[in-house]
């Protein structure tokens, strides 16, 4: 069994029972965090990752039904496995109806609760599992990935223009049974519309001017694989309906051949363009469309999973800074806050780019703001950002504390304890609700209790 770093939340009200479940997990060397009921489960849910969740379905205040509902509205792709009485199994239908995984009868053998974890659980969605998702909408993106790469259901992944859709579908690859298999990628707006089909495709010896012998193409190095069809909507119509004919009868003509090969591989395709609207336009076949449109996976702007913008670009330090001979450069929490404000326009693809620039500026240790060149317009940094949100609410600071505020630090410095008295004191929710990394919200703490204006 592979390992797995994210806990298992256990919710059950009876106090024996749930000692018991985790006894088990306990001894199977899993980690896992047990709660009595659905608020507190809930709760811990909006504070941390879980693999999946184990519910009692007889509960109160609320039952296991209604939290299942709860966490389908929330995080969708998180599975949950339910625990019932035999009596109980008409209430097991309605959660399966509700989007339960499954469920197991009371009672049940430890081998039996183990084995219904392993079937279902997702796997770690971090650096561990070659990814780095650290905001919950790219855990809930890599999770519903997950559990396509389950079959061999053709996806199609849309996002903008360097959001990391190869990232996904290598992901996607990795995670199926095809994992021993060959990865093909194949961008279709960087080939000429002249050879794309020969590339595509393959060719016998003699099919063109320049063809001294067969060569065969790349769904045909992708079988028993996975085949990436990037930038599919700039493919020429022409072609559009050969690949068509290609994915209805699974099986590829060479160019210039007469004896087609049968296929055995998964398509994942990729576009930057809303593809409802390329078929609207004409530019793109809708029975096509609607044929890579079986599983549709959308990958979130950078902008819109901010939670990952500090993790990824601690990776890229890491990378780059070994590939540059710059090893063990780190970031400072200033230039990490920047990194946090910004709205990455050129999603991973410019932080990656920004992140290499830095460390070629930098010349000691440590990247610093002013080695990140980022657009003044929008790289203010995020005291800055912070400031000016909390400038918004000055008034009310003033009044609710009567003290004066001067100046951004100070402006920063109240809208920074301001939120994090509103969430109860969770650094975890402060982050989310700031956009900064958790090292910064350290930094900054740190400082106030140095300066007297936060007490342990």
């Amino acid at each position: 069994m592979a390992e797995h770093s994210l806990p298992i939340l256990v919710v059950e009200d009876d106090p024996s029972l749930r000692e018991a479940i985790g006894d088990t997990l306990e001894l199977a060397g899993r980690p896992y965090v047990a709660v009595g009921g659905g608020e507190e489960a809930l709760a811990v849910l909006g504070t941390q990752a879980f693999s999946i969740v184990l519910s009692d379905v007889r509960m109160m205040p609320m039952d296991g039904i209604t939290l299942l509902k709860e966490i389908r509205s929330r995080l969708p792709n998180l599975p949950v496995v339910l625990m019932t009485a035999y009596a109980e199994v008409e209430k097991a239908v309605d959660a399966m109806r509700s989007g339960a995984c499954d469920f197991l009868l009371k009672p049940f053998e430890p081998q039996a609760l183990l084995a219904h974890i392993n079937k279902y659980e997702l796997p770690e969605s971090g650096e561990s599992a070659g990814v780095i998702a650290s905001d919950p909408a790219s855990r809930d993106m890599f999770a519903m990935a997950q559990r396509v790469a389950q079959t061999d259901a053709t996806v199609l992944l849309t996002g903008e223009s360097g959001v990391g859709k190869e990232v996904v579908a290598r992901f996607i690859h990795r995670n199926s049974a095809r994992r021993d298999g060959p990865f093909v990628a194949i961008n279709c707006a960087a080939i000429p519309d002249s050879l794309l089909e020969a590339t595509l495709f393959g060719y016998e010896k003699g099919a063109f001017t320049g063809a001294q012998q067969a060569q065969a193409g790349k769904f045909e190095q992708a079988q028993d694989g996975t085949l990436l069809l990037d930038e599919v909507t700039e493919m020429p119509m022409a072609l559009q309906a050969k690949l068509l004919r290609v994915l209805q009868e699974r099986e590829v003509e060479r160019v210039g051949g007469k004896k087609p090969v049968p296929l055995n591989i998964r398509i994942v395709a990729t576009s930057n363009r809303d593809m409802a609207e390329a078929v609207a336009k004409g530019v793109f076949r809708e029975d096509l469309y609607y044929r890579l449109n079986v599983f549709p996976v959308a990958i979130p702007a950078l902008r819109q999973r901010r939670s990952d913008v500090v993790a990824i670009a601690r990776h890229f330090v890491v990378e780059h800074g070994g590939r540059f001979g710059r090893a063990g450069v780190t970031l400072s929490p200033e230039a990490e806050a920047i990194l946090a404000a910004y709205d990455w326009p050129g999603n991973v693809r410019e932080l990656e780019n920004v992140i290499q620039r830095a460390l070629i500026l930098s010349t000691g240790r440590v990247i610093n703001p002013e080695h990140l060149n980022l657009p003044i317009s929008q790289s203010a940094t995020t005291f800055e950002a912070v400031a000016a949100e909390a400038s918004r609410e000055s008034v009310a600071v003033v009044a609710e504390t009567g003290k004066k505020v001067d100046n951004m630090k100070d402006l920063e410095r109240e809208h920074i304890l301001r939120t994090l008295a509103e969430v109860g004191g969770s650094r975890k929710q402060t982050i989310e609700r700031l956009g900064i990394s958790e090292r910064t919200l350290r930094y900054k703490l740190q400082q106030y209790r140095d300066e007297g204006y936060l007490k342990d």
